[in-house]
């Protein structure tokens, strides 16, 4: 019997919750928030469609913890989201509180977990829970350059006006200010993204990509993404759940690669039934390794702030 849990019934963990359901993957998936009535609505709500879409997870909505007990993966989104004009440093007090109490309770029912940390500002969070859960660093991990590369293979496939499903693209480093989107490593048709877009193109879509969530946000007005955050949340819990080894860019605790460690970065991993199988060390360009230990010292100096709260 496998076991999903997702913290947090707002749009972005309902609808990952969806997403979990829909592709069948878990027996159950449980949908936690401290709102009562919220998680139990949504549900059943899900629970009704089954017939409809022909799947057979069930998802069980509660406000009690007890329910998530032998949990194989959970899926952290409960926070405050951005508003425009906030960065995602913004939120780190209230926010390290949150988790900090959510990873307290889940440890107690689900101690062998492996935990996907999606709240912001992602890199500090997806550290607060690994120090406060006591797992080994392997079983913690944030979901960040999945959404990023996302977004970098969106922007790249409308400035080259070709099919979504032809680019493949990289992104890197920090969920913030310090991501490195990565053109070395995007192909468009399985050209080389430099054969494909000149220089000044490729900069001005690795800026957007960097200020995509607040593009969203800015666009809303009154809350953050969660389609495509939902979506890269749940291509990593099925990587784990199946035990599949896919390589996938995520926030990994990082050992000495790239001349990195002792930090929480985006890199490229790949996910099986143990969370971090290993990482995958690629060739990079020197601008590109120096952008990522750059995001690495700036991740490492934000983490401080934690100690302050």
């Amino acid at each position: 019997m496998s076991k999903v849990t997702v913290v947090g019934a707002g749009k972005y963990g309902s609808t990952t919750v969806q997403r979990l359901a829909e592709a069948d993957i878990a027996d159950e998936v449980v949908m936690t928030d401290i709102v009562e009535g919220l998680p139990q609505g949504l549900a059943l709500d899900m629970n009704q469609s089954r017939p409809v879409l022909g799947y057979r997870t069930l998802v069980t909505g509660t406000n009690d913890y007890s329910d998530t007990a032998g949990s194989d993966v959970v899926v952290i989104t409960a926070g405050l989201p951005r508003k425009p004009g906030m960065s995602r440093m913004d939120l780190l007090g209230v926010n390290a509180g949150i988790v900090t109490d959510v990873v307290n309770q889940l440890m107690e029912h689900s101690p062998q977990a492996t935990l996907v940390v999606v709240t912001n500002p992602l890199d500090q969070m997806t550290t607060l829970a690994a120090e406060v859960s006591g797992l080994p660093r392997s079983k913690v991990m944030g979901q960040a350059g999945m959404l990023d590369s996302a977004r970098f293979a969106h922007f790249i496939s409308e400035a080259a006006d070709v099919d979504i499903l032809e680019v493949e693209a990289v992104t890197l480093g920090s969920h913030g200010d310090t991501m490195v989107p990565v053109p070395s490593l995007c192909k468009v048709g399985g050209k080389l993204l430099s054969d494909v877009l000149d220089a000044a193109t490729i900069d001005e879509l690795v800026d957007r990509t960097r200020k995509g969530g607040a593009e969203i946000v800015g666009l809303l007005k009154t809350g953050s993404a969660y389609y495509a955050p939902s979506a890269a949340a749940a291509k990593m819990v099925e990587a784990i759940l199946t035990d599949s080894g896919a390589t996938m860019p995520v926030c990994a605790w990082t050992e000495g690669q790239y001349g990195i460690e002792g930090v929480y970065l985006g890199v490229l991993a790949k996910l099986n039934a143990s969370g971090i199988g290993e990482i995958v060390e690629v060739d990079l360009t020197d601008s590109e390794t120096a952008a990522l230990r750059e995001a690495a010292v700036a991740v490492k100096e934000k983490v401080e702030d934690l100690k302050q709260i």
